[in-house]
């Protein structure tokens, strides 16, 4: 039986709340709102999995087709005709290819590594070796169900971060930020998968060779890693097809399917009588290089060329809401969306039926340390619904509104800083600007909505009062926290009152000052006349 087409070992939660596990031909299953794994990373890894799933066999090729499946999901039966000619390659089991898993590679081969460090915040050898593993203790996930193997060893798969000589990252780097369409209400998993697969065509034509049609161009884990990577080489987009695009194998794994044990996964708690206590694992695994462009990863622009965007620490936020969505060009950076969200945006428009939102996660990673999880969902409101001249007229105007709240958030900082610290005090100011951002959040989103609801009725409006009105927000917000939360909160006696009264002016004075109000756009006072100006005239 296959494990991963045929079997139910995806877990799901149902409209009325329950859990259940499915197999993927139940994607379709109206009853079915979201996953439902025991990990955050599981459920972003799943998503990945489904998605590529539908867009690696979907037969939709016109946008008539894909409009048709998002109204009128397929059946079982159908999912089950599309699915079986890769049968193969979703394996988990045997003495030949598995899912995810080296072809060549034994389980007494390389190193023998405790299941537990396929998940990616486990401590690695040298935390092992130095007794460092302070915070994340070893041993928390010994042995493992092979339904949560298999999630584990895609997440790891999808996000695998720098792990020493050889131990290769993700063809999007280690830790990447994934964006995925869905639905505002949401309205079932299928139509949360089917926003994010392209009509078959539109995707085979963006990245890689369509007509490499070897299947282990398509699974990398079919053949012998040679077949597609040459000894010390490197793997482009030309060298394969665009399906691989979901199946990337960055790192050469293979579970100990056989020194199997009885009892409780470490992770969803179920009862199994095949659980995985090990895995071998070798360096130089397939070493992505080039232009890669995967459709569910918003991109930015570097000296080599576009690279993809990674949660960074902060958090996410409305401040990438404009990178996200629409991308963002300035001086300073050039970000584009990710191709799904393009796509949606830019073609399909009235077929998406309804308000959108757009779900952010990925890994903060410092190499092959797991700083964080991050995970966010922001509204999208109606936009999908405006023209392409109202994108732009928006991506225009938000511009301003971000780039503006950035500089009033330096602004703050740099007053706590001169309030709390002499001039050559260096420390971490995040939390000043967490505060900031997450305090003009609300406001920033009734402006939002307010100005894609305008765009999307064409109505003509002057963006003076929501521009004003947005300063305001960032003025008030700005000098709240500084006087009540970072420092007139205060110990009195602990206070410098000189310093703090000379931050407080400058503050006062940048935040309505004539760079904050030309980077929101606004009229600019004339500078009074000095004295010896005066005098002169």
């Amino acid at each position: 039986m296959n494990l991963l087409l045929n079997e139910p070992w995806i877990p799901v939660r149902r409209r009325d709340g329950s859990r259940e596990w499915i197999a993927p031909t139940r994607f379709s299953d109206t009853e079915i709102v979201a996953f439902d794994a025991d990990r955050p990373d599981f459920n972003g890894a799943l998503a990945q999995f489904a998605i590529g799933l539908l867009q690696t066999t979907t037969p939709a090729d016109s946008a008539s087709q894909w409009r048709k499946l998002l109204a009128t999901p397929p059946n079982a039966a159908s999912l089950a005709e599309w699915f079986a000619p890769v049968l193969k390659a979703f394996e988990f089991d045997g003495a030949g290819a598995r899912f995810m898993q080296d072809f060549t590679l034994k389980a007494d081969d390389g190193t023998v590594n405790d299941i537990g460090a396929l998940l990616i915040e486990m401590p690695g050898e040298n935390a092992l070796k130095n007794n460092s593993d302070h915070f994340v203790k070893r041993g928390q996930a010994a042995s493992l169900c092979p339904a949560c193997a298999a999630t584990a060893l895609q997440t790891l798969q999808l996000n695998a971060p720098s792990g020493g000589v050889g131990h290769r990252t993700g063809l999007r780097g280690g830790g990447p930020l994934t964006t995925l369409l869905v639905g505002q209400p949401p309205g079932g998993l299928w139509r949360d998968l089917w926003l994010n697969v392209q009509e078959r065509s539109v995707f085979l034509a963006s990245c890689g060779d369509a007509g490499k049609v070897g299947e282990h161009l398509r699974f990398p884990w079919l053949a012998d890693m040679s077949a597609i990577q040459k000894e010390s080489g490197e793997t482009a987009p030309a060298q394969v097809h665009p399906d691989h695009l979901f199946w990337a194998m960055p790192r050469r794994v293979r579970l100990d399917l056989d020194a199997v044990a009885s009892g409780q996964c470490s992770i969803c708690g179920r009862e199994s009588d095949r659980l995985i206590r090990q895995y071998a694992t070798k360096n130089y695994g397939l070493n992505y290089k080039g232009a890669w462009n995967h459709p569910l990863s918003p991109y930015y622009e570097a000296k080599d060329g576009e690279l993809p965007l990674h949660p960074q620490p902060g958090g996410l936020g409305y401040r990438h809401w404009l990178a996200w969505v629409l991308g963002q060009t300035s001086d300073k950076k050039k970000q584009r969306a990710a191709r799904i969200v393009s796509h949606a945006l830019d073609h399909r428009h009235s077929q998406l039926g309804g308000g959108l939102r757009l779900w952010a996660f990925g890994y903060d990673m410092d190499n092959m340390k797991a700083r964080c999880w991050y995970e966010s969902v922001v509204p999208l409101y109606d936009l999908a619904e405006c023209a392409s001249g109202a994108l732009e007229r928006i991506r225009d105007e938000v511009g301003l509104w971000l780039a503006s709240a950035d500089l009033a958030a330096s602004y703050l900082r740099g007053a706590v800083k001169d309030a709390w610290f002499s001039a050559d005090a260096r420390g971490d100011f995040s939390a000043v600007d967490a505060a900031f951002w997450s305090r003009t959040e609300d406001a920033f989103y009734r402006q939002l909505q307010a100005l894609i609801d305008r765009e999307r009725q064409a109505i003509e409006r002057d963006a003076l009062p929501a521009r004003q009105a947005w300063h305001q927000v960032l003025l008030h917000t700005a000098e709240r926290l500084f006087d009540g939360e970072f420092v007139g909160a205060g110990q009195v006696e602990r206070q410098n009152p000189r310093r703090i009264a000379e931050a407080h002016t400058q503050l006062k004075r940048n935040l309505r000052g004539p760079k904050l109000l030309g980077a929101l756009g606004l009229p600019v006072p004339e500078k009074k006349p000095t004295k010896a100006a005066r005098k002169a005239a």
